[in-house]
Parts: C-alpha cells; sequence; structure tokens
C-alpha cells in the first residue's frame, strides 16, 4: 500500500505553490522542516519518496514537482509544473494572447540564437511581425519584467536567456517545437541553450557550462568526450552549494 499525503506533504506543496522553483539544497532543508513540524518520521535519502507521495496526487490535476539543473550554476531544482498543456498556453491565465505570441517569439530568438540568449532590442523588433494585437513598446518592456519576476526568462545586460523552471517545464514542448534546432548536452542529456561546442567540424557536440566543469575537472589536457579533439575553451571550475535557509 502506497504512503498517504499527510500535513508535512500538505506544507511541502503549499511552499512549492507559493515559489514555483527551490534549489537541492532548499528542497531537502523544507522537507526535513515538514517533517520535524508535523512529526513525521525524517530520513534524509528519501527526499524523492517524500515528493512522489506528493506526485501521485497532482496527478489528477495534471501537475507536477519535477527535478532538472540549471544551466547558471549547475545545481538541481525543483520546479512545480503544469503537465496538461503542451505549450506556452499553460501560461493563458496570467498572459494576454499577444503576450503569450511574444513569448513564443522570444523562445523562437533564444532557440536560433548560437548562445542561447536573445536581446532586448531583437526582442523588440520581433513585436513588429506579430500576428496578435501588437504590443507598444513600453508593453513589450512591462512584459519582460513580468516574464523575469515569473521565472520564465533570466536577464543580464539586457540579454535574455530561458529560466531554469522555463526549461524544466517545457523542455517536452521545446523538443517537440524545435527538433531541427535544439542542441543536446553530450553529458547530461538534456537541452542545452548556455553551452560550449566542440570545435571539430566532424563532431561538434554540445556541453552544459556546468557539465563541462565537471567532466574535465582534474584533466590536465582536456578532450572532447567524442572525437577526443583537444577541448579549447575555457574549463569553468565547479560550482560549490550555497548553505540555504528554510522556507
Amino acid at each position: 500500500m502506497s504512503p498517504s499525503m499527510g500535513d508535512s506533504h500538505r506544507r511541502f506543496l503549499q511552499t512549492m505553490m507559493a515559489n514555483g522553483i527551490i534549489d537541492e539544497q532548499g528542497a531537502k532543508a523544507l522537507y526535513q522542516y515538514c517533517c520535524e513540524t508535523h512529526r513525521m518520521q525524517y530520513a534524509p535519502d528519501k527526499l524523492e519518496d517524500f515528493i512522489n507521495v506528493i506526485n501521485a496526487k497532482l496527478q489528477t490535476m495534471f501537475m507536477e514537482i519535477r527535478k532538472g539543473m540549471s544551466e547558471d550554476d549547475g545545481f538541481q531544482y525543483y520546479a512545480l509544473v503544469n503537465t496538461a498543456d503542451t505549450d506556452v498556453t499553460r501560461m493563458s491565465s496570467n498572459y494576454a494572447d499577444n503576450e503569450l505570441e511574444l513569448f513564443r517569439k522570444t523562445i523562437d530568438l533564444i532557440v536560433a540564437s548560437e548562445k542561447g540568449t536573445a536581446s532586448s532590442t531583437d526582442i523588440l523588433n520581433s513585436s513588429d511581425t506579430m500576428t496578435s494585437k501588437k504590443l507598444k513598446k513600453s508593453e513589450t518592456e512591462n512584459l519582460l519584467s513580468r516574464l523575469v519576476q515569473d521565472k520564465w526568462l533570466n536577464e543580464k545586460r539586457g540579454e535574455y536567456t530561458l529560466s531554469t523552471r522555463c526549461i524544466i517545464e517545457m523542455e517536452p514542448f521545446i523538443r517537440d517545437m524545435y527538433p531541427d534546432q535544439i542542441k543536446v548536452c553530450h553529458i547530461c542529456h538534456h537541452i542545452a541553450f548556455q553551452c560550449q561546442i566542440c570545435e571539430n567540424p566532424t563532431c561538434g557536440i554540445k556541453i552544459h557550462n556546468p557539465c563541462v566543469a565537471r567532466y574535465f575537472k582534474g584533466r590536465v589536457e582536456p578532450r572532447c568526450p567524442a572525437c577526443n579533439d583537444f577541448w579549447p575553451h575555457e574549463i569553468p571550475e565547479v560550482r560549490r552549494p550555497r548553505s540555504q535557509s528554510r522556507r
């Protein structure tokens, strides 16, 4: 008989609903806090089992707590995702149709970019080709701010990337929509936007920056794991998980 969902599970889910996404350290701390608060036996290595109990209940509501890696820091995150819709219509309760169209165009730009980014200028220009009601410049800027605030996009110096939450939730949609354009990491096999590429023209594999850091750690002469050519890119350092307070 499968474990039933108790108050500790409900508190964990409520926090996930409020935050949308939390990192693995935060999830572990929250799991411990929920168990201790509601006097449930706490087992440090049973977080996945704990989440599976919640997911069993969420299945009928077409939702799931799903785990994925951040392209930015390489850490694992848990996101509460919608499994019912296959595209950006999952966001329709919070965004108008023309706003969703511009978000789709932003995804188009990011997927097509070698660096996995879209500039604010390119996004503003793409609004000129909208088939629904065109957004004014101020409306587009406001929309981008909301998409960042709602954790669908990240922004740095006017360049936008897909957030960890967006990639975790929309990876199936992105794979279906852009089968010939998406890059897949040779190491973890998930889609990759922020990545390094083998310069051998007959190879050209892609590896996430955090996966590069872990794979080549301690190697004197880094070589491509696929073709064995010298890997000429700068090898980033493996980032250590930061301490996380309970939420």
